[in-house]
């Protein structure tokens, strides 16, 4: 390729990827994979003397989005040069003396006190500008809203949630796809809330890295004495020690021994000049401080010889490819699998049995294929399923291409839709795990989703398999006599139709006032009138009720389930009507709270403004919020939490 499309072609990947990790708080690509293509990237403009103006070696940010107030920082917040080698440490160093420190992996926010108070937090942003935050940044866990220093002091701090506290927010979710990546993640949505209760529940925390401004205080010229000084007013700060070029290696390796055990998420360290005044004579370059310099850690690799494919199918009909290798030790435990994600990243690698490959832990804890060293090719995309033995097809999804079973009775696609069906918010069958419907299948036991509710007729088969006893047997038809007690929303999920998922059926069934017939027999312009469900969705309901097959396993279930009313303690006085929250709210503990308010008394709750919204509810209603600005366009009301108390009064 030539080189100019490359930079190009890297400035727009890294772009997006950055983007997304910023300010979608969303992962799309592992750190390893960014700082490779980023290095590739610095290495072609110094070849070519070509720099985009829109490269992010030259920038430090991307543009914020959201419903928060932006306000500019006093100081460019730069981004840290970095470098995973020692040596290049140690000769930046050279004969000056210096603090490391854990690189924090969170979110960066401004403090600025005034009269001994918390005046304002605000966080990176793109740099420049930041979101304002501070209500969020009253409820972090170990910030002083008041101090003894009564002029103004800008800080900078990193805002985390501990490895412990992420562990137990995501042991909660019951939902795998629900559960958040990772603390990060976790952490910039809940600073970035526009409730600040969530942020409380969230136990954030804010350590400090750095001192801005703090007026008429002799820090002595030494960073360690702003430390020292900042920790005496009340704040913790990040955890450092003192090195310098002769001890460097050694200090690494202890922050390195100590990187199990730490609860704080870090993903390296930073090394900053104790000395003040030569930083301010070092200055910055565009994009980085030349007083501190980020150490990454090489994620931990070995090479291995890739044993085989396995091609792994879904409910949905998705087969994904996953590289089964020789096991091999990463970061203290054994790795032997690693996924491969989709065909084009299969294709990508050029595998194929016995090539030896190069595989790591994405943050220390998803085993990766980093490289193919080998690439022999030989491997190739199956073109049956190997559930089922049916035709498999490739397609193109977004900007990947994915292998499809088109065997609308494969096996493994009813084990998924099985355990869907058994789900908490489907039919909620406590003790019908996937690998338990394996069993029940392979022996014959299901062959449609009401068989579930006849499993009766195999007691004495189920007591005397392995797993299993009377008591067991018992309990499991406890749970199935349980479950069929429903109501439609639940049932409607449970059916698997593609794309529904529990939000939009409890608001179809709403909307048909809880007739399955009507949902049945619904035809797509009707179905687009529901909020929430568009071209995709309205297809999808269409077509799964013109498979006669279906019908009929809704007429099977039907006859075994008792549908019960949903409980409701309001009144219709909001029915047909669509509303929209944005902003904090003043009179209610969280949006859960408002919606399901609203809910009961029979409107309805989106996400968005659109033409079928009824009334915006901000508190705000003279704000310059997109939701804002939408709603005037469209001529919705936007209305107070009092307006919309009066209109529940009547």
């Amino acid at each position: 390729m030539d080189k100019k499309k490359r930079i190009k072609e890297l400035v727009e990947i890294l772009n997006k990827a950055a983007k997304s990790y910023y300010v979608d708080a969303v992962e799309i690509m592992p750190n390893i994979e960014y700082d490779k293509l980023y290095d590739e990237l610095l290495e072609l403009e110094k070849e070519t003397n070509v720099v985009l103006s829109n490269s992010p070696t030259q920038n430090v940010g991307y543009e914020i989005a959201g419903e928060l107030p932006k306000k500019a920082h006093e100081s460019p917040m730069l981004s840290l040069d970095k470098t995973k080698s020692v040596e290049d440490l140690r000769e930046w160093l050279g004969d000056n003396k210096a603090l490391l420190s854990w690189k924090m992996d969170g979110l960066t926010i401004v403090l600025t006190y005034r009269d001994g108070e918390l005046a304002e937090a605000v966080t990176r942003g793109n740099g420049t500008i930041g979101e304002v935050i501070t209500n969020n940044a009253k409820n972090f866990q170990n910030i002083p809203l008041k101090i003894e220093f009564k002029g103004e002091l800008i800080l900078r701090g990193e805002a985390i949630i501990k490895y412990s506290d992420f562990k137990r927010i995501n042991d909660a979710i019951e939902d795998a796809a629900a559960k958040y990546k990772n603390p990060r993640n976790l952490c910039s949505g809940s600073v970035r809330q526009l409730n600040p209760a969530v942020t409380k529940s969230r136990m954030v925390y804010c350590n400090i890295f750095n001192v801005v401004k703090a007026d008429g205080i002799d820090f002595e010229n030494s960073k360690a004495k702003q430390f020292e000084w900042v920790k005496s007013e009340g704040f913790d700060v990040v955890e450092y020690k003192f090195t310098d070029s002769k001890s460097i290696a050694d200090d690494i390796a202890e922050f390195e021994s100590k990187i199990e055990s730490n609860d704080i998420p870090s993903d390296g360290l930073v090394l900053l000049l104790d000395d003040i005044a030569l930083g301010e004579r070092l200055g910055s370059t565009s994009k980085f401080p030349r007083n501190a310099m980020a150490f990454k850690w090489s994620d931990e690799r070995q090479i291995t010889k890739l044993k085989y494919i396995e091609w792994s199918p879904s409910r949905t009909g998705l087969i994904n490819p996953v590289a089964v290798f020789e096991p091999v030790e990463l970061e203290g435990t054994t790795v032997s699998r690693a996924s491969l994600h989709n065909v084009s990243i299969f294709e990508d690698l050029m595998l194929g049995v016995g090539d030896e490959i190069s595989v790591y832990k994405a943050n220390m804890i998803i085993p990766q294929v980093y490289e193919n060293l080998t690439k022999s090719n030989t491997e190739k995309v199956p073109d049956t399923c190997p559930a089922c033995g049916s035709h498999a097809s490739i397609k193109q999804d977004n900007e990947s291409k994915v292998l499809l079973c088109t065997n609308p009775d494969c096996q493994i696609k009813h084990i998924k839709q099985y355990a869907l069906m058994a789900s908490r918010d489907a039919l909620n069958i406590d003790g019908l795990s996937e690998s338990t419907l394996e069993k029940f299948l392979s022996k014959g036991f299901i062959k449609n989703d009401s068989d579930i509710f006849k499993l009766d007729r195999y007691k004495d088969e189920i007591i005397n398999m392995e797993g299993f006893g009377k008591r067991s047997y018992e309990k499991l038809m406890a749970a199935l006599e349980e479950a069929k007690h429903t109501n439609v929303a639940r049932f409607l999920y449970s059916l698997g139709i593609n794309g529904i998922g529990s939000a939009n059926a409890k608001m179809i069934a709403k909307y048909f006032d809880n007739d399955i017939d009507k949902i049945i027999t619904a035809g797509k312009d009707e179905l687009l009138e529901i909020e929430g469900i568009g071209e995709v969705l309205a297809n999808s309901i269409v077509e799964f009720f013109k498979d006669s097959k279906n019908i009929e396993n809704v007429k099977s279930l039907r006859e075994i389930l008792i549908f019960e009313a949903e409980e409701s303690a309001g009144s219709d006085s909001f029915a047909g009507k669509v509303f929209v929250i944005t902003g904090s709210l003043e009179h209610f503990t969280n949006r859960n709270e408002l919606k399901e308010l609203i809910e009961k008394n029979g409107g309805k709750v989106s996400g968005s403004v659109s033409s079928k919204t009824n009334f915006l509810i901000n508190n705000d209603t003279a704000s310059n919020s997109s939701k804002n600005k939408k709603a005037k366009e469209l001529g919705v009301e936007i209305i107070s939490e009092e307006d919309f108390l009066k209109l529940l009064e009547g």
